[in-house]
């Protein structure tokens, strides 16, 4: 079973596998809502008594009148266009029916699924022969440059989709194109036309009988024609990054160069969001750039709900990190492979470290510099995590200084072998710690007072003031810098850390 979401697509792709199955014993048919009662009963028949091999269809091979003799492959093309509701649907017909999910952009669900290993993914990334890049172009609206871009693909013969996504306005679009160019042939094409009227459109223009087609979005998905090579866009900043690759992707099919001219109103601010996305599909315009955008999706939508209906959306739960080394450990345990995750390190001392609303105000982008943050595995990473903040927001305040103190620490922390670094009343604890006889008596000498409990492998040491007599408790960098000193001097066993506490002690 093929499952498209468009009866044009259905049509195309039975075009196609009737050609290529044409000297082998398979019969082909399609199933949407171009086939009459009587042609639509018959293919019903042949999948119930197994005499049709290959159905292509759209949403109704979802229906409950649909029977399958022995379904063993589902193909679903344009995979993002179905909701969770749909796949469930195929993938309940028979427990052991192998999927085979297609898109250019997966939804972040489906490729989150991907990445984490829960699904088996191959990405194809050679281009056709002949076939080059579309040439983008992200930009203010101006008239002048929208007719220099109709009248250049007019003298080479080609064709042009002028995307328009509103349906009450689009006949005056079509007019206010017309007056700009008024040598091109012009037609209208949206989703409530009649049927016949649609079709009739689209065919009109395969056959180049139009120059120009001011259309929705309705043209996203199962259009080929390799005449048409310029896209301009209106309103780009409300659509989705998907939709603009996809968008895209109807330029270019052929060995003609194509352009891409995605606009926005110049009087009206753009959000955060889609600043986002325009930038993203600026700079992936590479054949096979697909991932890359729905990779970018998967971050600025977020992942969606596993086991929900949800396709994006942010995890608040659980938060994403956690969720993601949940679901990588449980794909691990599955697979019977050695988990490789990295201990966690539990730091609680007296340090202001954090993001300030005033240094980064949007709460997406403090989450992301968080995360940044926390995955880095190193000084050089940290190093260039710092770097770019500095960057984008300029120098780093104190807390955040003391932030990457704290990230610093914690690696180090974990090298040491240590899982917990708490403040707990008078005392820092240390654990676990298992220290020879050599290193608790330099521990002891070092930091008086000193609490040692090896039953529970854990060092209870004074908490550090400014001053032995009547000083005040060190807080800040200055506890940090305390602590990995001791970690230094007594655990690590460096002898010149430890001649420095001495001389600091006495």
């Amino acid at each position: 079973a093929v499952l498209v979401p468009t009866t044009l697509l259905v049509q195309q792709h039975y075009d196609t596998f009737v050609e290529r199955y044409a000297p082998f014993p398979v019969t082909v048919k399609a199933l949407s809502r171009f086939q009459s009662d009587a042609e639509s009963k018959a293919v019903l028949e042949g999948l119930a008594d197994g005499s049709v091999d290959v159905v292509i269809g759209t949403h109704r091979l979802l229906t409950g009148s649909v029977r399958f003799k022995d379904l063993g492959l589902v193909v679903v093309d344009e995979e993002q266009r179905f909701g969770v509701e749909h796949k469930e649907t195929l993938k309940a017909l028979r427990t052991n029916v192998d999927v085979l999910a297609m898109s250019a952009t997966p939804i972040p669900r489906t490729l989150e699924m991907a990445v984490t290993g829960i699904r088996e993914m191959s990405t194809l990334a050679t281009p056709p022969e002949e076939r080059h890049p579309v040439l983008t172009f992200v930009g203010a609206y101006d008239e002048k440059q929208i007719s220099a871009a109709i009248r250049r693909e007019l003298l080479r013969e080609g064709q042009v989709f002028y995307v328009h996504n509103r349906v009450e306005s689009i006949h005056r679009a079509a007019e206010r194109l017309q007056q700009l160019v008024p040598e091109a042939r012009i037609a209208v094409a949206h989703g409530k036309m009649g049927e016949g009227q649609l079709e009739k459109v689209m065919l009109d223009f395969w056959e180049k009988q139009f120059d120009v087609l001011v259309c929705t979005t309705i043209i996203e998905t199962g259009l080929d024609i390799s005449n048409a090579n310029t896209l301009i866009l209106e309103r780009a900043d409300r659509l989705g990054l998907s939709q603009l690759h996809q968008l895209r992707g109807r330029v270019g099919r052929g060995r003609e160069r194509a352009y891409a001219y995605f606009l926005y109103p110049p009087e009206v601010p753009l959000t955060e969001t889609a600043h986002d996305r325009l930038a993203t599909i600026a700079a992936n315009t590479d054949l096979g750039a697909g991932m890359a955008v729905a990779m970018k999706d998967l971050e600025i939508r977020g992942a969606g709900n596993l086991l929900g209906g949800e396709q994006s959306g942010h995890i608040e739960g659980v938060g994403f990190d956690l969720y993601i080394r949940m679901v990588g450990e449980a794909v691990a345990e599955f697979r019977g492979e050695e988990p490789t995750e990295q201990p966690d390190v539990t730091i609680e001392l007296p340090v202001d470290a954090h993001l300030p609303h005033d240094y980064i105000a949007h709460e997406r982008l403090r989450l992301e510099a968080y995360r940044t943050i926390a995955t880095a595995t190193d000084e050089a990473g940290l190093a260039a995590a710092r770097a770019g903040l500095v960057d984008r927001y300029g120098p780093v305040p104190e807390p955040v200084e003391n932030l990457f103190e704290v990230a610093g620490f914690r690696q180090h922390a974990r090298r040491a072998g240590l899982s917990d670094v708490t403040a707990q009343g008078r005392f820092v604890r240390f654990a676990p710690v298992e220290l020879a006889e050599s290193a608790q008596l330099r521990l002891k000498r070092l930091y008086p007072g000193v609490v040692l409990k090896p039953a529970v492998r854990t060092v209870l040491v004074p908490f550090p003031t400014t001053a032995r007599i009547g000083g005040k408790p060190l807080h800040g960098g200055d506890v940090l810098r305390w602590a990995r000193q001791l970690i230094d001097a007594v655990i690590l066993g460096d002898v010149s850390a430890a001649a420095k506490v001495g001389t600091r002690q006495g």
